[in-house]
C-alpha cells in the first residue's frame, strides 16, 4: 500500500452514527468497529483528528422547537457530544489507540481544555484528538465546530462520516429517482440546499479552500479507503 492521499484529516461523525440499528444512545459494537477503523487510519500514519455530533443523547435545535430555550438547549447538546467523545476515547484506548479529548467547555476532571498548540502536538506524536463540547458557544453546530477545528489544525480535508454513500439530489430512502453526486462546489451545496453540512460550516470551507468529503461510515474499510485517495462518497471543493 502506498502512501495515503491526506497526511492530517478531521473525521466529522454525527451522534446517530453512534447509536447504531436503534440511533440512539451508545451501541458499543458499532463504537468499536469505528475504533477499529481509526486504528487502521493512524497505522497509515496520518494525523486523524475526531468530532462527533450529539444528537444520540441530545439534540438542542429539536428542544428548542418545544419551547426549551435555545441556549440553554445548546449548551446541553454541547454536554452530549462530550458524552460521545468519552465514549469514543475509552473505544479508542481499548484497541491501543493514544487518544485526547479537548474540551470547547472547561471541565478539568474529564478533558483537557480546547488549546490548538497542544492539540497540534498531540497529532504530531501520532494521538487522536476528539474535540468535544463543539465550538463551545450556542447556536453554532458540529457541523461548524468541525470546520473550525479542522482549519485551525491545518487539516486537509474534512471526512464527514454518515449513514448514505454520499450526496443525493433528494433522500434516497424516500424518493427512487434520487441521483447521487461525484463532485459538487460549495456553491452548489448552498444553491441547492443540499444536506452536506450547515450553511455556517460550508462558507468557512469555502472561504478557505478546504475539501469536504461525504462518506458512508457504516461500511467496513471505507475510512481507509477514503484517506488512501479512492473515489468512494461525494467530494466537496471549489468550482472549477
Amino acid at each position: 500500500m502506498g502512501e495515503p492521499h491526506y497526511k492530517r484529516v478531521l473525521l466529522k461523525l454525527s451522534g446517530e452514527a453512534l447509536g447504531g440499528e436503534q440511533g440512539y444512545g451508545i451501541d458499543p459494537n458499532t463504537i468499536t468497529a469505528i475504533a477499529r477503523e481509526v486504528k487502521q487510519v493512524v497505522e497509515l500514519g496520518v494525523e486523524l483528528s475526531l468530532v462527533i455530533g450529539g444528537g444520540n443523547i441530545f439534540r438542542g435545535l429539536a428542544a428548542s422547537s418545544k419551547g426549551m430555550d435555545r441556549a440553554s438547549a445548546d449548551y446541553m447538546g454541547m454536554l452530549a457530544t462530550m458524552i460521545n467523545s468519552l465514549a469514543m476515547q475509552d473505544a479508542l484506548e481499548k484497541v491501543g489507540v493514544d487518544t485526547r479529548v479537548q474540551s470547547a467547555i472547561a471541565m478539568a476532571e474529564v478533558a483537557e481544555p480546547y488549546i490548538r498548540r497542544r492539540a497540534v502536538r498531540h497529532l504530531e506524536k501520532g494521538r487522536v484528538v476528539i474535540f468535544g463540547a463543539g465550538t463551545g458557544n450556542p447556536y453554532f453546530t458540529t457541523d461548524t465546530a468541525a470546520s473550525l477545528r479542522a482549519m485551525e489544525i491545518g487539516a486537509d480535508v474534512i471526512l464527514k462520516g454518515t449513514k448514505v454513500d454520499g450526496v443525493y439530489s433528494a433522500d434516497p430512502a424516500k424518493d427512487k429517482t434520487a441521483t447521487k453526486y461525484g463532485t459538487l462546489s460549495y456553491l452548489e451545496v448552498l444553491r441547492k440546499g443540499l444536506q452536506v453540512m450547515d450553511a455556517t460550516a460550508i462558507s468557512l470551507c469555502m472561504d478557505n479552500s478546504l475539501p469536504i468529503i461525504v462518506f458512508d461510515v457504516t461500511t467496513d474499510g471505507n475510512v481507509v479507503r477514503v484517506v488512501n485517495g479512492e473515489p468512494i462518497g461525494t467530494l466537496v471543493k471549489e468550482g472549477e
